[in-house]
């Protein structure tokens, strides 16, 4: 698995000033390094760079007041040095006013509010179940209804989609994804509107696609230390059409998405507060003369609780988020590890994996499978259920020892495995993963013969135009995803080079939403499975913009400041692009009906046809 997170041990000689980082912390740090911004913030150098000098002892690198001299001592508190070493000066200053935080929502409400607008206008159209819509809401209904997801009769899609329910049976539905997602657009249509309401249908989507820029712009803020970053990195979102197509129909990868991006931003706010809590700690025992050894005990850690609660829901949506599991979970310890190194824990390797390490796997794998099994309430209460009596009609086969209803689900989950691997049935639109992050074959969701094979007065009356085409094309912002892919190289280097803990951070979510989807290459798969991971794609262009422009500097020439405002003015002209492309292609993202021609120039390449 690629890495995704902190560094690993440098070889860098100590005191040796690095991009986004330094050597150990002097009093009053001069060394050169590069830090992301795009305003007059000073940028967040990296502290997990900082791996401090190792006494050789378990000492913190400082030294024990009983071993230092007056002029040996510290010219801040051990406290104060550690959280500068531990978070950045930068992040320490990042909601030191109250200015600073209120502007920090602000701005992010202010990009949440604008996606909000491109996610409900006119969210009812079309009033037509568009593409796995038909399984998803219809299945959403039948829980509603039934509290399980039973058959309808044939040809039901025309009458659920004037009102009409008479369809649904009581027989149970073979279904092959687990329940919440489902569960959350039932929600969304009983708080909506009901069945007749196709923008009930889209509620919950809607809600959770605007949400997630607001938890991007925030999430953005506290990696990079900035607000015009994070305010930007939840502006890329809100213009992106895989984030706004997503939004607008009811499927289950935005729940998905969702789920994810929220457990990942529960683990930024854990790191920052667990490094808070060893500052205090460490820096307590070295006041008292102790050594850290292995470094105190950080305690039970809420956020990381939560972030395995959001993940178990993630993975009762779909089961590939599974992988964001598994990706999270190395990516928070390896933090944890850094943190210890940080501070001067000499066993920094074994004392984040046993003191941090073995409790995070606890508690995050604990808690999103006890979450991901109580997903299945309704399965379990309901009798009627598919396969939900398969036990006692199967005695002694499958899982001998589970009790009854837990050998049913498992055997359940068994058949769905099946059918998930085994899944080769050729289609149109099916797109190997290679090609997702170009978005080079993306899904066609809907395109309306009854449209398009409008003629003369009637295309005149509907488009203005002697043809007419409505679409939904699922297809991301094309200068998003053309220059995120470049970034996704960048930032791999400078991981790599740097170990830039950013860089990992924003890797992360590509790491599990995209690559392995390469081992299920050989089956069905699709571009709109991309959506799950768009939110990293963004931080990660966000985070090269970043570089680009890199920190003020009181060191700064007239020179260097007048190249730092053509940077910015450079990623201003780029900002600028990506919202003009947003607004071009927002009629075949949205389903406009648009003259013929309107729709083929927004056809940038053939495969998208």
């Amino acid at each position: 698995m690629p890495p995704t997170g902190d560094d690993a041990e440098r070889d860098d000689a100590p005191g040796t000033p690095v991009p986004g980082g330094a050597g150990p912390l002097p009093p009053d740090e001069t060394a050169p390094r590069a830090a992301t911004v795009v305003d007059d913030e000073p940028g967040p150098r990296d502290p997990d760079d900082d791996a401090g000098e190792d006494p050789g002892d378990g000492r913190s690198p400082y030294g024990p007041d009983d071993e230092a001299g007056p002029d040996d001592e510290p010219a801040e508190p051990r406290r104060t040095v550690l959280l500068r070493r531990l978070l950045g000066d930068e992040a320490l200053a990042l909601d030191a006013t109250p200015r600073a935080r209120l502007h920090g929502w602000l701005w992010a409400l202010a990009v949440t509010v604008l996606a909000g607008f491109l996610r409900f206008w006119d969210l009812a159209r079309p009033h037509a179940l568009v593409f796995d819509e038909t399984y998803y809401v219809k299945q959403g209904y039948s829980l509603l209804a039934r509290g399980y997801e039973a058959a309808w009769g044939e040809n039901a899609n025309p009458a659920f989609e004037a009102g009409d329910t008479s369809l649904l049976g009581t027989d149970p539905e073979y279904v092959v994804h687990p329940l919440v997602g489902k569960w959350m657009i039932a929600l969304g249509m009983q708080l909506g509107g009901g069945v007749e309401s196709s923008s009930a249908w889209r509620l919950a989507a809607a809600v959770v696609g605007t949400l997630a820029v607001l938890m991007v712009a925030r999430i953005g803020r506290r990696i990079f230390a900035s607000t015009a970053l994070g305010t930007v990195a939840g502006l890329f979102l809100a213009f992106d059409g895989q984030a706004i197509v997503h939004s607008r129909i009811s499927l289950l990868d935005p729940f998905l998405m969702f789920f994810a991006l929220a457990a990942f931003g529960a683990l930024v706010l854990d790191r920052e507060q667990a490094r808070r809590r060893l500052a205090d700690r460490a820096a307590a025992v070295l006041d008292a003369g102790g050594t850290l050894r292995w470094g105190p005990g950080l305690g039970f850690r809420w956020w990381r609780l939560a972030a395995g609660v959001l993940l178990g829901l993630a993975i009762g949506t779909k089961w590939s988020g599974m992988y964001f599991l598994a990706v999270f979970g190395v990516m928070t310890v390896l933090w944890d590890m850094a943190a210890r190194r940080g501070v001067g824990v000499r066993a920094w390797h074994l004392a984040g994996a046993v003191k941090d390490g073995l409790l995070a796997f606890v508690v995050l794998v604990g808690s999103a499978a006890l979450t991901y099994v109580a997903s299945w309430a309704s399965w379990f209460a309901s009798d009627s259920a598919w396969n939900r009596h398969w036990a006692e009609q199967n005695p002694g086969q499958g899982v001998a020892w589970l009790p009854p209803a837990l050998r049913s689900w498992w055997q359940y989950h068994e058949d769905m495995w099946r059918f998930h691997n085994g899944l080769e049935t050729p289609h149109s639109y099916a797109a190997h993963p290679i090609g997702w992050i170009v978005q080079w074959r993306p899904t066609s969701y809907y395109y309306p013969t009854e449209i398009s094979g409008l003629t003369g007065e009637q295309a005149q009356a509907a488009c203005g135009a002697d043809s007419c085409s409505q679409a939904i094309l699922a297809v991301g912002n094309p200068i998003i995803w053309w220059a995120g892919a470049a970034a996704v190289l960048v930032a791999l280097f400078w991981l790599v080079r740097y170990r830039d803990w950013r860089a990992g951070a924003v890797l992360s979510g590509i790491v599990a939403g995209w690559v392995p989807w390469f081992a299920y290459a050989h089956r069905t798969i699709f571009a709109f499975y991309s959506v799950a991971f768009v939110p990293w794609v963004v931080l990660t262009l966000v985070y090269v913009l970043g570089l680009l422009v890199g920190p003020v500097s009181p060191d700064d020439t007239e020179r260097d400041r007048r190249g730092r405002r053509r940077t910015i003015v450079g990623v201003g002209v780029f900002v600028g692009l990506v919202v003009a492309a947003g607004v071009f292609f927002y009629p075949v993202w949205a389903g406009w009906v648009v003259p013929w021609q309107q729709w083929h120039i927004r056809m940038w390449l053939p495969t998208w046809i």
